[in-house]
């Protein structure tokens, strides 16, 4: 049953050769892999707005050269990750580069970092979609938690269906959402120039506003720069292209940014001319989309589209995690079952640990996206920071040709990343300080899990001088239930190993079975010594590992190894297996993580 729902939900296998077939071209990489940063035009100017709205709606003009930075330091980004793109083909992006610039430990900083951000990724992006359906419908209010977590479901399924098939899924909605954004910023143009919008919503440009302040003004424009989640996601997943990959990268980073600079600019100038303010209840979006074409067809075809892209956004998070995972898993920082390709070829570990991860996330923040936007945005200018600084020092090492232009573009990206992140920082302190706590305790669970690796490969290499512990004899358990074809088969088996010793264990609940049991055993297996244990709780599992660990203990001290053979029949149907044979498989489960010790079960096929 499990295999079938598997199956149906995750689709047949795929051969390793099929791998190229799971590359993307540019069409299908750019629906996923900007997805995310595409869909924080829906609330990076409102994270503005929040918090201009604390002065008062006349600050609201200075959206606009707030708007107009939050431009430039996308300029610089795009320039600086097409850089990247180029000096490291074959992915990783900011861990990579600050690794092998800037060392191990500020590597370990940018992909501790990213892979946090990619959590938050498909936390934040799946709380803004379902805050989105919840707008257009206010009576779902309430289920806000239980429509994200669904939601999440739903895409950690897609995703584990291979990258290509999810891709040519999730493209359409992304377009979709780019199409209609392009629809609504020209009907809202359209209304403007005709003057059917009224030209007192909103206040003129340069109108003095009493109490603002430059910390206001930088903690907006940090805000806003939340907008820039998910830039660098495709430097990190360039694996994934269709050859030429690098050039086919670059490419679709620059079709992102022109889609995120027009689409961002086209928001946040409607919001102020339409003189929108932010509500608890309803988005910035939304707000627009109702006032330009009222609440017709048109408005939800907005909204639906735009709650899509904020639930798909979060596939940038299921593209980039598990690739930023592979990196880290192969340099031994992480757990290899990050290494391993899954049924789709898909590196499925990864994809299944996000999911947990952020339905973890969504339930301690009860799917509050504006308490998880901050955490999200300076987690991610961290690693832009680092990425940038470490090509800096990659050029000034180098000294390739061109050399001081690109050393111009990445100074630029790298003092403005960091400018932003200190602003973070200092305006958001008590909302982002966590970050300075978790940020070295992952650091520090990097390196031990590289410790672990690194002790367990010495004590494995053979070319140590360490000589192997010689093995004096083997003794075999078998656990035995009654006198059965099963046992004797086990049995056979074991005597043809060889071994020194065959000890049959058999658990009784009553002194007269006990010794009925012994008296039958004698009779048909004179040659194999019988152990009988006594359970007083009717417990098989304690008496039974008990008597193991006195052997074992036994054994360790003249170096004998111990094997536990573990009588178990195969009936003709699979799901019978459970109702047969649930005492072997409690055995080997609770014996199958021992150390130094060989579990094994000898299988009894029946015929009937």
């Amino acid at each position: 049953m499990w295999y079938a729902l598997k199956r149906f939900l995750i689709g047949q296998p795929l051969k390793s050769a099929d791998l190229g077939e799971q590359k993307l071209n540019k069409t299908k990489a750019l629906a996923i892999l900007s997805s995310d940063a595409l869909s924080s035009v829906a609330y990076g100017p409102e994270q503005i707005l929040i918090v201009l709205i604390t002065i008062g709606a006349v600050a609201f003009w200075y959206t606009i050269p707030i708007a107009v930075g939050v431009l430039v330091l996308l300029l610089a980004l795009i320039l600086s990750y097409r850089q990247i793109i180029y000096a490291y083909p074959h992915g990783g992006g900011a861990y990579v580069v600050s690794k092998e610039n800037l060392g191990v430990n500020a590597g370990l900083l940018a992909g501790g970092s990213l892979l946090v951000d990619y959590i938050l990724t498909v936390a934040v992006s799946i709380s803004a979609g379902t805050d989105a359906i919840t707008s257009a419908f206010p009576h779902l209010h309430p289920y806000n938690v239980e429509i994200a977590i669904t939601l999440v479901i739903l895409i950690t399924i897609l995703n584990l269906r291979g990258i290509t098939e999810s891709a040519s899924i999730l493209a359409y909605p992304v377009y979709l959402f780019i199409l209609a954004l392009f629809v609504l910023i020209g009907a809202g143009l359209y209304h403007i120039l005709t003057g059917t919008v009224s030209a007192t919503n909103h206040v003129p440009l340069g109108t003095p506003v009493a109490g603002i302040s430059l910390f206001l003004l930088l903690k907006a424009f940090a805000s806003g720069s939340s907008a820039l989640t998910g830039v660098e996601a495709i430097s990190n997943a360039i694996p994934n292209f269709k050859d030429p990959g690098p050039n086919n990268a670059s490419k679709t980073l620059a079709a992102m940014g022109l889609l995120l600079a027009l689409l961002f600019s086209g928001v946040v100038y409607l919001a102020y001319y339409y003189g929108i303010a932010p509500k608890a209840q309803e988005t910035v979006v939304s707000q627009i989309a109702s006032q330009t074409f009222g609440r017709n067809w048109m408005y939800y075809c907005v909204q639906g589209t735009t709650a899509m892209i904020l639930v798909l956004a979060a596939n940038t998070g299921y593209s980039a995690f598990p690739l930023l995972a592979v990196n880290l898993a192969k340099d031994k920082f992480i757990a290899r079952m990050f290494t391993i390709r899954g049924d789709r070829l898909g590196y499925s570990n990864g994809i299944i640990f996000l999911a947990v991860a952020s339905i973890l996330l969504i339930i301690a923040f009860k799917g509050r996206t504006e308490h998880l936007i901050p955490l999200y945005a300076v987690g991610v200018f961290i690693p832009f920071t680092l990425a940038q600084t470490g090509m800096l020092v990659k050029w000034l090492r180098e000294k390739p040709r061109g050399w001081i232009v690109k050393l111009t573009v990445n100074l630029v990206g790298a003092l403005i990343s960091f400018t932003v992140m200190m602003i973070f920082f200092l305006t958001k302190f008590g909302q982002v300080w966590t970050v300075l706590i978790f940020l070295p305790l992952i650091v520090m669970i990097f390196h031990r899990i590289k410790k672990h690796y690194e002790a367990v490969g010495e004590q494995l290499r053979i070319t140590t001088c360490e000589p192997a512990i010689p093995i004096e004899g083997n003794i075999m358990i078998v656990p035995v239930a009654g006198i059965t074809h099963v046992v004797e088969n086990s049995l056979n088996y074991a005597k043809s190993l060889a071994p020194d010793q065959i000890i049959a264990v058999y658990v009784a609940f009553d002194r007269d079975t006990e010794k009925q049991f012994a008296e039958k055993w004698e009779n048909w297996q004179p040659d194999v010594r019988l152990v009988t244990l006594h359970s007083h709780y009717r417990s098989i599992i304690h008496p039974l590992t008990k008597f193991i660990d006195t052997v074992e203990h036994k054994a360790n001290e003249s170096n004998f190894r111990v094997t536990v053979l573990i009588p178990q029949f195969i009936p003709k149907k699979s799901w019978q297996n459970i109702l047969h044979n649930q005492s072997s498989l409690l055995i080997r489960a609770f014996l199958l993580y021992r150390r130094n010790l060989v579990v094994t079960t000898v299988p009894y096929h029946l015929k009937k």
